[in-house]
């Protein structure tokens, strides 16, 4: 079983409270951001839905890790939003990715 799979699933010890609370597109982009990141507890994903059904997923990551997330000229961020509304695809949803600090 992958890690992904694991915190998915809840077998992994380390998976918080608020996690357990999003949505699958909402996990997903919170396990890529711990993968790119230096302070990988301090990652955290808020999920809102729009009045239009479309989910609005805020990432916050700590103070040195912005840099990683966004990449150079926004390329990693726009990597992460491209591969996390694909996922959302699957779910007939619409996605949208806010990075805030």
């Amino acid at each position: 079983m992958s890690a992904y799979e694991q915190e998915r699933d809840g077998s992994d010890q380390g998976q918080d409270e608020a996690a357990s609370s999003l949505s699958a597109t909402g996990e997903l982009l919170a396990y890529l951001a711990r993968g790119l990141v230096d302070e990988p507890q301090e990652v955290s994903v808020e999920q809102f839905e729009e009045d239009d059904g479309a989910i609005v997923l805020e990432l916050c990551v700590g103070d040195e890790d912005y840099g990683k997330v966004i990449g150079r000229g926004g390329r990693t961020a726009q990597a992460l939003r491209t591969v996390v509304r694909a996922a959302a695809t699957h779910e007939k949803r619409r996605v949208l990715i806010d990075i805030v600090d």
